[in-house]
């Protein structure tokens, strides 16, 4: 009975903590028509979040589009056909290895920096206090928050896209002899076969990444706002947020990838 009392009380708390997760993010949704009196906010945050990210995230692309060159091209190379290893990187790129480094990357750094400011607000009363003086802790502290990383997070995934495939580029012409032109023309060949203005690799992959931006910001903020117990509290917030976040990532990376390559065809 105690296994099942522990179990069923660990159950009720993940409940509780998915519902205040869902909650804050109804309430963010429904204070969205307040963004332009947060506009500055919004821009500081964004202007933070991408500063902060960009060097890391430029250096893990490059080196997982390198990573993932080498490796396909080996494989390639094995069957005499390393012409197509442009065509891959550059889908495997956009469409999942660019928003899922690009979240992770954020998740980690803009994301614990989040969980840890606003739990520090938490601890020390100062959301108690906006509370007090009639001032929406949804729509002062979270709102700008979502909206600073829903821009900035596609944002970052095109940059990974381009540096990640540049990557791929110096070690397909310098380890596997698959010529810089040959590369890029069967990458750009990739990604505009469809017809349309937006291929669908490159459209599914910044979805995820507008997807991947809201849920680290909506669940870090949560993780700081049921901060408690001075400064352990800010740190077990900060693992909780980070922890959530990358679960959330990898999640809602397969969800996406499901519905428009399985479902919706």
């Amino acid at each position: 009975m105690n296994v099942l009392a522990i179990v069923g009380s660990n159950l009720v708390t993940r409940v509780n903590d998915a519902g205040y997760v869902m909650d804050l993010l109804l309430r963010t949704a429904m204070a969205v028509r307040y963004v332009p009196r947060r506009l500055r906010f919004t821009l500081d945050m964004a202007f933070n979040a991408g500063v902060r990210a960009l060097p890391v995230t430029m250096v893990v692309a490059a080196f997982a589009g390198a990573i993932l060159a080498m490796q396909t091209g080996i494989e390639l190379r094995r069957f005499g056909d390393t012409t197509v290893l442009g065509t891959i990187t550059a889908l495997s790129m956009c469409r999942e290895m660019g928003p899922f480094i690009t979240g992770v990357i954020l998740a980690a750094t803009v994301g614990s920096s989040m969980a840890a400011e606003i739990g520090t607000m938490k601890v020390s009363d100062e959301v108690a206090a906006l509370e007090v003086m009639s001032v929406d802790p949804v729509n002062y502290l979270v709102l700008p928050r979502v909206i600073a990383l829903a821009i900035m997070c596609p944002t970052l995934t095109v940059l990974s896209n381009l540096i990640g495939i540049y990557g791929g580029s110096v070690i397909a012409e310098n380890n596997l002899a698959v010529s810089n032109e040959l590369f890029w023309n069967s990458a750009r060949e990739a990604l505009t076969s469809s017809g349309t203005l937006l291929p669908k690799e490159v459209y599914v992959g910044l979805l995820k990444a507008l997807l991947f931006g809201i849920a680290i910001a909506i669940v870090s903020c949560a993780a700081g706002l049921r901060a408690s117990g001075g400064a352990l509290g800010v740190g077990l917030a900060v693992q909780t947020a980070v922890r959530n976040s990358v679960i959330l990532i990898i999640v809602l990376g397969f969800i996406v990838t499901w519905f428009f390559y399985f479902l919706a065809g």
